[in-house]
């Protein structure tokens, strides 16, 4: 396995291996305290703090909700400056739920020492509260959006 340090490769050969199902790529991309902040206000809404806790709680809590196999992952571009790289692209699954998942979706990535020291993403949140979390974005009433 080659090692980078280049900040746009470190991302791109992250994204590359959550599009591919690489565990063991996925771990060693992030550093032992890596954060990632998913804004908003659905169930997975918080800043996942530690490499573990953002491998098996957050990335980790999709698996029960996607049909296995189902997940497909398009890296769209990425601007890099420094040790930022911000990427775009597009998650497109098939849920438990019986619903389509198709959302675009763009990260702004901090690279340290060749791994990913934090992430923040926004999507679709609306989106992601109909499609994964239907019983969520059903229990919450009119004018809390």
């Amino acid at each position: 396995m080659t090692t980078t340090t280049d900040p746009r490769a470190v991302v791109i050969r992250y994204v590359e291996a959550v599009r591919d199902g690489d565990a063991s790529v996925i771990h060693d991309s992030f550093t032992e305290d890596a954060t990632w902040h998913y804004p908003g206000d659905l169930p997975l809404s918080k800043v996942w703090q530690g490499r573990d806790a953002i491998i098996n709680d957050f990335l980790g809590s999709m698996g029960p909700i996607l049909v296995p196999g189902s997940l497909d992952v398009e890296l769209v571009s990425t601007i890099a400056e420094g040790d930022r790289v911000v990427a775009e692209w597009t998650s497109r699954a098939k849920t438990v739920h019986g619903g389509a998942y198709d959302n675009r979706c763009i990260g702004i990535y901090t690279v340290r020492d060749g791994k990913i020291a934090s992430v923040v993403e926004y999507a679709d949140t609306r989106h992601v509260a109909a499609v994964l979390f239907p019983e969520y974005a059903t229990g919450r009433s009119a004018g809390t959006e």
